[in-house]
């Protein structure tokens, strides 16, 4: 249901990947601004991640956003419930764990269904909303490793992540070319404290026994700062964007 007149109320963000880690961070970190729909899979830790959250204006939505028809529910479900829809949150992603030379075809077309096509569905799901009342924000979370392949047996990873930020900056492009209140923001953290290393398909290191991970509250706050903010592009930690820099011109293209 498209709403050219939202009501005025809080703002009303939607985090996918909200069971744990990272979105059920930011669904904590947001609860005393905003209104939320919490998005994933895992029904039962969805709800328990909703229940923690000390404020009515939450609802659970279990929903697998690697598939389009959901993702569309999804809006539906938000603007039936809210009646506005002003922040989409991108989250949910899976690392792997094999050497390049290895890859089979079903790697990567699980790496790309979930890494890039849950983020373009989001994207498309939402841009329809956010043309007819003219604003809105999309926040993709990416990784560094997007930006630079530095783990050998990530490659895959690395590379639909690379693939994650090319469609967004393209798609800012296209749509701010008609609608500038319309943003679609890249948020990369490195390693996180996250259950993502055990998960990865092949399985993996536990990214918590990482000395250098970053809290998922950490990471939380910046995404928090980017929804107010409406940065296009950002990173978790200082010196970040300056790693990519020397990476770039270390292995320049240049003749």
């Amino acid at each position: 249901m498209l709403r050219p007149d939202p009501p005025p109320s809080r703002p009303v963000v939607v985090i996918t990947g909200a069971s744990g880690g990272i979105g059920a961070a930011l669904a904590a970190r947001l609860a005393p601004t905003h209104a939320l729909v919490l998005v994933a899979r895992r029904a039962d830790a969805l709800a328990a991640v909703a229940a923690s959250i000390d404020t009515s204006a939450v609802i659970p939505v279990a929903a697998d956003v690697t598939v389009r028809s959901q993702v569309d529910d999804v809006v539906e479900t938000t603007l039936s419930h809210f009646g506005r829809l002003d922040v989409w949150v991108n989250n949910v992603g899976r690392g792997i764990a094999r050497a390049p030379s290895a890859l089979t075809d079903e790697d990567l077309d699980e790496m790309l269904r979930v890494n890039v096509k849950s983020a373009l569905y989001g994207m498309q799901a939402v841009l329809p909303h956010f043309r007819l009342v003219g604003r809105g924000h999309v926040i993709n979370v990416s990784s560094m490793l997007g930006r630079i392949p530095s783990v050998v047996h990530r490659s895959a990873y690395s590379a639909s992540k690379h693939f994650l930020d090319s469609l967004t900056a393209n798609v800012r492009d296209e749509v701010q070319a008609e609608h500038p209140d319309i943003q679609f923001s890249l948020v990369s953290p490195g390693v996180v404290h996250t259950d993502f290393g055990v998960n990865a398909r092949h399985g993996g290191v536990d990214s918590r026994t990482l000395p250098d991970a970053q809290s998922a509250d950490d990471v939380a706050a910046v995404i928090a700062q980017v929804i107010a903010d409406r940065r296009p592009d950002v990173y978790t930690r200082a010196g970040m964007a300056a790693r990519v820099a020397a990476y770039y011109l270390r292995v320049g293209m240049d003749p």
